[in-house]
């Protein structure tokens, strides 16, 4: 196994850990985002209203997303055990 193959396959890794993350950090991020300026604006500083609301937001999202996540990360695996017996050797 060459140390080009092994960075690939961690590279590949990274990118479907950050594939399959960023719609949920984008979801955190925004709403996060939209909760401070609304509390900024109104001078509310309740912080159970920015975890509830983001809380929200990310599981929506993770239910919108989780179908695509699922066909992603199995198709990742897939691909890495068909490709076991070229690494072996």
């Amino acid at each position: 196994m060459s140390y080009g193959l092994i960075i690939d396959m961690a590279r590949d890794a990274l990118l479907l850990g950050l594939m399959l993350a960023g719609p949920l950090l984008l979801a955190a991020l925004s709403v996060g985002l939209i909760i401070a300026i609304f509390q900024a604006v109104t001078q509310i500083q309740e912080q159970t209203l920015a975890f509830v609301v983001k809380l929200f937001a990310v599981g929506a999202v993770f239910l919108l997303t989780l179908t695509w996540m699922i066909q992603s990360a199995v198709r990742y695996t897939v691909e890495l055990f068909r490709s076991l017996p070229g690494l072996v050797s």
